[in-house]
């Protein structure tokens, strides 16, 4: 048996726009319904966990999860500049009262890459105050976290929101390889942000907080070490280097980056890959847990996101138990761990396609209803074990 660490959460993770459904007031939704939009299908509905997030939470307790990761969504919070919505607040607050009746340690991420349609309007990241926007949301969104919520995620992943600025792309839809180079502006703008949204949740006793980072396990061609380093600096360690005051630094770890002469390459000829387009490698997660560590200078880790977009549940279970074989070796080599989050719970609205299927939980898309996979009953016995065998 590989035993974690006593405490360890073991958890699934969603976010609000790719869940809940009929999010009108954000961007991407703007996005998604232009009259010229270039997004393939619409999230529409979504899992329409607005209304049945009690099920959602009921079903990962009884798989023996211990955790759940949510987003809450800035554009239902604050649909208007300056106007605020109780309604929505007392929402989120129910959402995190139901985690604790069945048992959950609830994760709150701030922001899942939307933003509200009228920030947005103001040049989203771009503009030269959006950090003070952001602060401002945060203390908005106190009512929520402030009490029982022991860990916040501040921004979601914000290496990839600033490579889609960088590339003035529409959305963030997963790409088969490589990213673009990120916008350094919005990377700033982003890192400062962060800063002042953790000033106000660091007034909050017991919560811990710290970003998200999507971590490239970066694999250099031989001679190609230098390409390497300055393709990745940029969109991994920038954003690693700006968590080493963080409580936590979260990692989200899906497969590798070959790194050529010329840049980032395809996963080799002949490589399984995945419905994404990404290589079937589940070491990437150590890889990332491992570069995240000694790059923050030892800031404690959470795995935020690992998981597999398939059809084939059982790879689904072989690619999950690998990744954590190698997160167990990580951690006995004197990496701090706090917990795992499988992305994702539900099967749900890859920004743009419906088709990649992440779920611990298939949903209907017609019905919505939910039916556990054999992974989701998999996980929860590691979990119950606080092990693998």
């Amino acid at each position: 048996m590989r035993t974690f660490p006593p405490g360890f959460l073991w958890g699934a993770a969603t976010s609000g726009h790719q869940t809940e459904g009929n999010n009108v007031t954000s961007d991407y939704w703007q996005r998604e319904y232009a009259p010229a939009g270039t997004v393939p299908e619409v999230s529409g509905d979504a899992c329409d966990s607005l209304h049945r997030y009690p099920e959602d939470i009921a079903l990962l307790a009884e798989t023996g999860l211990t955790s759940y990761r949510f987003g809450i969504e800035w554009c239902r919070i604050e649909p208007e500049r300056g106007h605020v919505s109780t309604a929505m607040l007392d929402h989120y607050r129910r959402m995190v009262d139901r985690c604790h009746e069945h048992g959950l340690t609830p994760m709150v991420t701030l922001n899942h890459f939307t933003v509200p349609r009228w920030m947005d309007a103001l040049g989203g990241w771009r503009h030269p105050h959006a950090a003070e926007m952001f602060a401002r949301f945060t203390e908005i969104a106190l009512p929520v976290v402030r009490d029982g919520v022991p860990w916040v995620c501040t921004i979601n992943e914000p290496n990839i929101i600033a490579c889609r600025e960088g590339a003035n792309l529409p959305g963030v839809a997963p790409v088969a390889h490589g990213m673009a180079r990120p916008d350094q502006r919005v990377s700033a703008e982003l890192t400062r942000a962060h800063r002042m949204s953790r000033e106000v949740l660091t007034g909050v006793p017991g919560l811990r907080s710290g970003w998200t980072v999507a971590t490239q396990a970066i694999h250099p061609l031989p001679g190609c070490e230098e390409q390497a380093y300055a393709y990745s600096r940029p969109i991994e360690e920038y954003f690693l280097e700006a968590a080493r005051d963080d409580d936590f630094v979260g990692v989200q770890a899906y497969t590798r980056t070959f790194v050529g002469p010329d840049g980032a390459l395809p996963p080799p000829a002949g490589a399984e890959t995945t419905l994404t387009g990404w290589e079937y490698f589940p070491d990437a997660l150590a890889i990332g847990v491992r570069n995240a560590w000694k790059v923050t200078g030892g800031v404690p880790v959470m795995v935020t996101e690992n998981g597999i977009a398939t059809a084939d549940d059982d790879r689904r279970i072989d690619y999950t138990r690998d990744a954590l074989t190698g997160l167990h070796e990580a951690i006995a080599d004197g990496v701090e761990v706090h917990g795992y989050y499988h992305w994702s719970a539900l099967d749900n609205y890859e920004w743009g396609s419906w088709a990649p299927t992440f779920g611990l939980i298939a949903v209907d898309r017609r019905t919505f209803r939910r039916t556990p996979r054999r992974s989701a009953r998999w996980l929860g016995a590691a979990a119950r074990a606080n092990g693998l065998a």
